[in-house]
């Protein structure tokens, strides 16, 4: 079933006042994501913590970062989120992006260093998908110029609309001059808040009776499921 109606105006009301988590809020280096076995598998055994307050950590910090912008290791999406991990906690306990790029020998940028601690910024369900695979670490990239809300429609957008790094990356920049991202989006094809689902046979003949008596659209119906659930 696929729907793209937001539903009317006390439901979009409650949708501004509801609000979720758009930044990190663990501890800077700290392997969430990572250390998960149920995202990562076996490989969370081998998940690095990077502790910005201790030297030591914070050399092995240094250390990956060095690695990882001279493209001498795996560019795979769970390498990638270490190397994430490792640039912020450089930039954290060095103080700036000066400052930590300095610590890499001119192995790596200001630039490179901000992108992925940028990365690791990204809230836990977000860094859950680039870890799952579903979101290309080159796309969480330009997901993360992007601040507040749009972080997340943006992220969701990418998967269901099968957005393109490139997609993705003109997307974010038009947000940044302003545009909103309902109209971004819908620029590369892509309708804000439509969702394809699969229902059961007993659900979706209900559904579209519910919709047929009281004379409204199914999509109606779910987000006032859904806004119940939520709250």
């Amino acid at each position: 079933m696929t729907d793209n109606r937001a539903g009317d105006r006390s439901r979009t009301r409650r949708d501004r006042r509801r609000s979720v988590p758009t930044d990190r809020e663990s501890p800077v280096g700290e392997p969430v994501i990572r250390g998960d076995e149920s995202v990562t598998g076996t490989r969370a055994r081998d998940a690095v913590q990077f502790d910005p307050d201790n030297p030591d950590s914070l050399a092995d910090a240094a250390e990956t970062v060095r690695e990882f912008a001279s493209g001498s290791t795996n560019d795979d999406h769970l390498y990638m989120l270490r190397g994430a991990a490792a640039c912020a906690a450089l930039v954290r306990g060095e103080g700036s992006y000066k400052a930590a790029a300095e610590r890499t020998d001119g192995e790596a940028t200001i630039s490179f260093i901000r992108k992925w601690a940028r990365v690791h910024d990204l809230p836990r369900a977000v860094r859950k998908q680039v870890a799952l695979g579903g979101i290309a670490p080159t796309a969480a990239k330009h997901i993360a110029r992007v601040g507040g809300e749009a972080r997340h429609l943006l992220a969701w957008a990418t998967l269901d609309g099968n957005l393109t790094v490139r997609d993705v990356r003109a997307v974010a920049s038009a947000v940044n001059d302003g545009t909103p991202i309902e109209h971004a989006l819908a620029d590369h094809n892509v309708t804000l808040g439509q969702l394809e689902i699969t229902l059961s046979p007993t659900t979706y003949r209900d559904l579209r009776r519910r919709a047929s008596i009281d004379g409204t659209n199914p999509g109606a119906i779910v987000t006032d499921a859904l806004e119940q659930y939520f709250e």
